[in-house]
Protein backbone atom coordinates (compact mmCIF):
# COMPACT_ATOMS: atom_id res chain seq x y z
CA UNK A 1 0.00 0.00 0.00
CA UNK A 2 1.26 3.69 -0.99
CA UNK A 3 1.84 5.84 2.28
CA UNK A 4 0.42 8.85 -0.02
CA UNK A 5 -2.66 6.98 -0.13
CA UNK A 6 -3.31 6.23 3.18
CA UNK A 7 -5.25 8.51 5.52
CA UNK A 8 -3.24 8.25 8.30
CA UNK A 9 -4.46 11.53 9.89
CA UNK A 10 -8.06 9.92 9.93
CA UNK A 11 -6.46 6.80 11.74
CA UNK A 12 -3.82 8.30 13.96
CA UNK A 13 -6.81 10.59 15.35
CA UNK A 14 -9.27 7.76 15.51
CA UNK A 15 -6.50 5.63 17.55
CA UNK A 16 -5.96 8.47 19.68
CA UNK A 17 -9.92 9.01 20.76
CA UNK A 18 -9.92 5.92 21.69
CA UNK A 19 -6.51 5.96 24.15
CA UNK A 20 -7.92 9.68 24.97
CA UNK A 21 -11.34 7.69 26.46
CA UNK A 22 -9.35 4.64 28.06
CA UNK A 23 -6.53 6.43 29.28
CA UNK A 24 -9.38 8.31 31.57
CA UNK A 25 -10.83 5.35 33.05
CA UNK A 26 -7.49 3.14 33.46
CA UNK A 27 -4.92 5.75 33.83
CA UNK A 28 -5.85 9.39 34.57
CA UNK A 29 -8.88 8.39 37.38
CA UNK A 30 -6.05 7.48 39.75
CA UNK A 31 -4.52 10.92 40.43
CA UNK A 32 -6.72 13.81 41.71
CA UNK A 33 -5.39 16.62 39.32
CA UNK A 34 -6.65 14.80 36.05
CA UNK A 35 -9.93 13.19 37.89
CA UNK A 36 -11.37 15.77 39.15
CA UNK A 37 -11.31 17.34 36.16
CA UNK A 38 -10.07 15.27 32.86
CA UNK A 39 -7.85 18.47 31.58
CA UNK A 40 -5.39 15.29 30.00
CA UNK A 41 -8.48 13.32 28.49
CA UNK A 42 -10.08 16.78 26.80
CA UNK A 43 -6.39 17.88 25.60
CA UNK A 44 -5.95 14.29 23.82
CA UNK A 45 -9.86 14.82 22.14
CA UNK A 46 -8.59 18.01 21.20
CA UNK A 47 -5.38 16.70 19.13
CA UNK A 48 -7.38 13.63 17.95
CA UNK A 49 -10.25 16.36 17.11
CA UNK A 50 -7.91 17.95 14.93
CA UNK A 51 -6.34 14.72 12.95
CA UNK A 52 -9.81 13.62 11.93
CA UNK A 53 -10.84 17.11 10.52
CA UNK A 54 -7.19 16.66 8.47
CA UNK A 55 -8.36 13.18 7.99
CA UNK A 56 -11.96 14.11 6.71
CA UNK A 57 -10.61 17.12 4.32
CA UNK A 58 -7.84 14.56 2.93
CA UNK A 59 -10.70 11.76 2.55
CA UNK A 60 -13.31 14.11 0.72
CA UNK A 61 -10.51 15.58 -1.46
CA UNK A 62 -11.27 15.24 -5.04
CA UNK A 63 -7.80 13.92 -6.39
CA UNK A 64 -8.74 10.73 -4.05
CA UNK A 65 -8.19 7.07 -5.61
CA UNK A 66 -11.81 5.46 -4.99
CA UNK A 67 -13.59 8.46 -4.16
CA UNK A 68 -16.22 6.84 -3.14
CA UNK A 69 -14.97 4.30 -0.82
CA UNK A 70 -12.74 7.41 0.64
CA UNK A 71 -16.08 9.23 1.57
CA UNK A 72 -17.76 6.24 2.76
CA UNK A 73 -15.16 5.15 5.15
CA UNK A 74 -13.89 8.90 6.42
CA UNK A 75 -17.32 9.39 7.27
CA UNK A 76 -17.77 6.08 9.73
CA UNK A 77 -14.18 7.01 11.26
CA UNK A 78 -14.92 10.02 11.90
CA UNK A 79 -18.60 9.21 13.32
CA UNK A 80 -17.42 6.79 15.74
CA UNK A 81 -14.83 9.41 16.97
CA UNK A 82 -17.26 11.85 17.30
CA UNK A 83 -19.75 8.98 19.35
CA UNK A 84 -16.46 8.02 21.79
CA UNK A 85 -16.16 11.75 22.66
CA UNK A 86 -19.62 12.18 22.91
CA UNK A 87 -20.26 9.64 25.23
CA UNK A 88 -17.05 10.64 27.41
CA UNK A 89 -18.38 13.97 27.76
CA UNK A 90 -22.02 12.45 28.97
CA UNK A 91 -20.12 9.87 31.07
CA UNK A 92 -18.31 12.28 32.86
CA UNK A 93 -19.67 15.41 33.01
CA UNK A 94 -23.08 14.43 32.72
CA UNK A 95 -24.06 10.62 34.57
CA UNK A 96 -21.73 11.12 36.98
CA UNK A 97 -23.67 14.20 38.47
CA UNK A 98 -26.86 11.36 38.50
CA UNK A 99 -25.21 9.56 41.42
CA UNK A 100 -27.18 8.93 45.01
CA UNK A 101 -25.89 11.32 47.41
CA UNK A 102 -25.18 9.16 50.25
CA UNK A 103 -28.24 8.78 52.81
CA UNK A 104 -26.04 7.45 56.16
CA UNK A 105 -23.47 9.93 55.28
CA UNK A 106 -23.29 12.34 58.35
CA UNK A 107 -24.08 15.96 57.27
CA UNK A 108 -22.63 19.07 58.26
CA UNK A 109 -22.87 20.57 61.41
CA UNK A 110 -24.86 17.11 62.54
CA UNK A 111 -22.87 15.11 65.77
CA UNK A 112 -20.80 11.95 64.04
CA UNK A 113 -21.34 8.41 65.35
CA UNK A 114 -18.80 7.28 67.67
CA UNK A 115 -16.17 5.39 65.98
CA UNK A 116 -12.75 4.19 66.36
CA UNK A 117 -9.63 4.36 63.76
CA UNK A 118 -6.38 3.36 63.74
CA UNK A 119 -3.84 6.76 63.85
CA UNK A 120 -0.71 7.38 62.33
CA UNK A 121 1.66 5.53 64.73
CA UNK A 122 -1.21 2.44 64.16
CA UNK A 123 -3.45 2.88 67.37
CA UNK A 124 -6.94 2.94 67.99
CA UNK A 125 -8.42 5.90 68.51
CA UNK A 126 -12.05 6.50 69.52
CA UNK A 127 -14.15 9.57 68.75
CA UNK A 128 -15.32 9.71 72.66
CA UNK A 129 -11.05 9.63 73.93
CA UNK A 130 -10.28 12.40 71.21
CA UNK A 131 -12.89 14.24 72.67
CA UNK A 132 -12.57 14.01 76.74
CA UNK A 133 -8.56 14.68 76.18
CA UNK A 134 -7.51 18.13 76.73
CA UNK A 135 -5.57 19.28 73.75
CA UNK A 136 -3.19 22.07 75.00
CA UNK A 137 -3.83 22.40 78.86
CA UNK A 138 -7.62 23.34 77.58
CA UNK A 139 -10.46 21.02 76.69
CA UNK A 140 -11.64 20.09 73.15
CA UNK A 141 -14.50 22.14 71.72
CA UNK A 142 -14.58 19.57 68.64
CA UNK A 143 -13.14 17.31 66.35
CA UNK A 144 -12.63 18.29 62.42
CA UNK A 145 -13.01 15.14 60.42
CA UNK A 146 -11.49 15.21 56.98
CA UNK A 147 -12.79 12.38 54.36
CA UNK A 148 -9.77 11.71 51.86
CA UNK A 149 -10.91 9.77 48.79
CA UNK A 150 -7.32 8.78 48.40
CA UNK A 151 -4.81 6.31 49.53
CA UNK A 152 -2.06 6.92 51.90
Amino acid sequence: MNIRRLNWQLWVGFLLTLAAFITYFSVFVWFPVTRDFPWANLLLFAIAAGLVFLGIRRGFAPDRPHPTASKIVTTIVASLSALVLAFFVFAVFIAARWLPASKGAPQVGQKAPEFTLSDSNGRSVSLAEVLSTPQNGSPTKGVLLVFYRGYW
